[in-house]
Formats: structure tokens, sequence, C-alpha cells
């Protein structure tokens, strides 16, 4: 496990879920190649998903751009290894509901 070793360069989650982020991320690459990334980011949402409930999405790679938005409380990018890890809980956009 590498828990210690990341480095967190922006974040809004509360504690307790950046340790979850950095948990997942380090069970992630014990599990799979390193170079693997779409099998890592696989393993971190579903891990997300599961704890916090459905809509979590998660980037990995080493070399990335990105443009999003997110619910309140529910973003952090971070690296550990040699790869960035970026993950977030999508906006609900729903339209507002008729008014009778």
């Amino acid at each position: 496990m590498l828990e210690g070793k990341a480095l967190i360069e922006d974040t809004d989650m509360p504690v307790k879920m950046q340790i979850q982020a950095m948990t997942s991320a380090s069970r992630a690459l014990d599990l799979n190649d390193v170079f693997d990334y779409k099998s890592i980011a696989a393993h971190i949402k579903k891990e997300f998903d599961m704890i916090y409930g459905s809509g979590w999405q998660c980037v990995v790679g080493s070399n990335f751009g990105c443009f999003f938005t997110h619910s309140q409380g529910t973003f952090i990018y971070f690296a550990l290894e040699t790869l960035n890890f970026l993950i977030f809980k999508g906006v609900s956009l729903l339209p507002p509901s008729p008014v009778y």
C-alpha cells in the first residue's frame, strides 16, 4: 500500500473521503498493471459508487487535461507513483419539474 506517498494537488473533499480516494488508488495499483489506466480507473470508480452512491467519475494517467462540473465536496486531484488521479462526482443536471 502506498497511502503515505500521494501528493494532493487540489481537492474540496472531506478528509475522510480523501483518504478513501488514496486508499482506493493504492489498492487499484496493487491489483492492476501500472499501465492499465482503464482498469485502475474502473476499480476506483466502482469502489466510490459502492461506498458513496452512483455517479462517480475517475480519470487516471500521466498526461491529460479536462474540464468538468462536479458536485460540491466530491473532487480530488492527486499524484501517486508516476500517475495522476482525478476523481469527482458529476452534477445532476435534471430539468426542473413542471409546476402545476
